[in-house]
């Protein structure tokens, strides 16, 4: 017989997952990041929320949670979930791409915002190391918010998203030392100093076991899984994996968080690490969701409506400090004015580990519940104003631009020798690189570009790299476009490279001009305007992967370049007939249309 199932026990799952199907679409349409929606949902639902009202209202029992512990669990395995991915991202490969910025830039801001803001904090009372649990929690940013941010904008490639980004990496990095410092104070170290000695020897111990954990057991067992070609069971050990190493670190007296994160950078050096990240994309959103409609539900607005003075006040002084330190290190490691405001405004807001390291530190009995409460309220209202700090640093930037006098770098014009030399538009990666490439051959050539920092940066390096607006026919004149063999834009976006395409097409008929596409439709389109070449990056990348591909099943490096070669002409040549099809049928049209116009205007026609 079936036991009658009470629907109260599966309330809690059912709620939370019909918000999230009604969240994400909504803050989707008004381009909001899915974590604020989570966290706005969690206080709205939650026991300091509508749950407030559910004992005189009953019916509202069925769409709210009465305490933050109904969900306790599932969001402490998104804290896992969440760290694991931050490990996983944390590859020795991508952090000395980018040492300068996060060792450099990066912990500099993490240091002096937790130095400061921990200074600040211990002038209310606090003790050391409560000074030093707040300052180094609300040294923190949000990751998951900032990085939507800018992605959603397509802003990650410039100078202010890889700014950002190396500081938020950093940030990533120094929560281990901070989970460590809460958990060694929260076992009775009275000693701030001793309490940082413990923590660094616990971090040694970790990596070292990190090291003989990751080369003996874990490499080998994905190795044996991948083999079996089983989706599920290379599902089942990543979480198992993620989910049992944290576990294991809570059985050794550590946080799970901190054995997730061990987790992720156990599996970033393998080769598996990419399949790993689309095996746990589609639950890593839900189950941050989860954490940030936890952390929600913990918001406690009364909190602001007895102290607004204060909780907005503190707010505002938060973020201007935290912007007032990270905009000045960015000028010191060489960004503009205009970037180091943007970087400052995104990096200002407190960030979901705060959450963590505040409630471990709740729980472990170093912060009362009343000194707490007000500080998680103003990260929560931080973060979910990051999106407005983000549009007030974008205005600002533009006012300073036109009052702070311009890098002296910026000032200096191309030379206006007539000489045949080939000429760059736009000196991001891309065009760096193809810089290279023209220098490794002994080809003359001066490269153009419109941001500042980026110039200015290249000036220093006594790279002949100037700054000015490519899309300025003037511009493009006084950098010898008249004399010179070709041209290369490699600038990301559509309609600019056609206006910067016909525009040149305009002044000369003869010059090579070679220009870099989005995709087989947009390279069929330079070719209809003029362009010698277009190099399409959704071919250019298939081509790449298939020669990777062929060359690792062993076919022999020879015949694998010569037959990509002719697949690339084949390529080139059924685009470059498209276009020219089109022109010929735009053609035809338009004699039809004046032949038809004539006939019309004859008399009786």
């Amino acid at each position: 017989m079936t036991a009658a199932i009470d629907l109260a026990d599966y309330k809690d799952g059912l709620l939370f997952l019909a918000t999230a199907g009604v969240v994400v679409p909504i803050v989707h349409r008004f381009k909001i990041s899915p974590a604020v929606g989570f966290l706005a949902a969690g206080a709205v639902l939650g026991p300091f929320g509508f749950g407030r009202l559910a004992d005189r209202i009953p019916p509202l029992h069925w769409i709210t949670l009465g305490n933050s512990e109904a969900i306790a669990g599932l969001a402490e395995f998104g804290v896992v979930f969440l760290m694991f991915v931050v490990g996983l991202e944390l590859s020795l490969g991508r952090l000395l791409t980018m040492r300068r910025l996060v060792f450099g830039l990066g912990l500099a801001q993490v240091a002096v915002s937790a130095l400061i803001v921990g200074g600040l904090a211990a002038q209310f009372g606090l003790k050391p190391g409560q000074a030093l649990i707040i300052g180094t929690s609300l040294a923190l940013s949000s990751t998951a918010i900032v990085v939507d941010v800018l992605s959603g904008q397509k802003r990650l490639p410039t100078a202010t998203g890889r700014a950002t980004f190396a500081i938020l990496i950093a940030q990533d990095l120094a929560v281990v030392p901070i989970l460590f410092i809460v958990e060694t104070l929260g076992q009775g170290g009275d000693s701030v100093a001793s309490g940082l000695l413990v923590a660094l020897s616990k971090g040694v111990v970790a990596i070292l076991a990190i090291v003989i954990i990751g080369r003996l057991l874990l490499q080998p067992l994905f190795r044996l899984v991948a083999e079996t070609h089983n989706v599920e069971l290379f599902m089942a050990t990543t979480m198992f994996v993620a989910v049992g190493t944290g576990v294991a670190a809570a059985s050794a007296g550590l946080s799970m968080a901190l054995g997730g994160f061990v987790a992720g950078l156990l599996l970033a050096e393998t080769e598996y690490r990419r399949a790993i990240e689309a095996t746990i994309e589609p639950f890593k959103g839900l189950l941050l969701g989860v954490f940030f409609f936890s952390v929600g539900m913990g918001f406690d607005g009364q909190t602001i409506l007895t102290q607004p003075i204060l909780i907005v006040s503190m707010t505002l002084g938060l973020v201007a400090v935290k912007a007032a330190i990270a905009a000045a290190l960015s000028r010191l490691f060489g960004q503009s004015w205009s970037t180091a405001i943007k970087i400052g405004l995104l990096i200002g807001p407190g960030g979901e580990f705060a959450f963590i390291v505040i409630g471990l530190s709740v729980a472990a009995g170093l912060l009362d519940h009343a000194r707490a409460e007000p500080i998680l309220a103003v990260v929560a209202i931080s973060m979910a104003a990051v999106p407005l700090f983000d549009y007030l640093g974008r205005r600002l930037s533009v006012r300073v631009e036109k009052i702070v006098p311009p890098d002296p770098a910026t000032l200096v014009a191309p030379p206006m020798e007539d000489t045949a030399r080939a000429i760059i538009v736009g000196y991001g990666r891309v065009g760096e690189l193809v810089a290279k490439m023209l220098a490794r051959h002994k080809q003359a050539y001066i490269a153009i570009d419109r941001s500042a920092s980026t110039v200015a940066l290249a000036r220093r390096k006594d790279q002949p790299v100037y700054f000015g607006d490519f899309s300025n026919v003037a511009f493009l004149k006084t950098c010898g476009i008249e004399s010179a063999t070709a041209i290369i834009i490699t600038v990301d976006a559509p309609a600019l490279v056609d206006g910067i395409v016909k525009a040149i097409r305009a002044m000369r008929n003869d010059i090579v001009i070679v220009a870099r596409a989005r995709d087989s439709n947009h390279a069929r389109h330079l070719y209809e305007i003029g362009v010698t070449d277009a190099v399409p990056e959704t071919i250019e990348a298939s081509l790449q992967l298939s020669e990777a591909a062929l060359v690792g099943l062993g076919v022999p490096m020879g015949p694998v370049i010569a037959s990509v070669h002719e697949q690339r002409d084949e390529i080139r040549k059924t685009l470059t007939h498209a276009a020219d099809a089109s022109d010929h049928a735009s053609e035809r049209s338009r004699k039809g249309m004046a032949s038809g116009a004539t006939r019309r205007l004859k008399p009786g026609g």
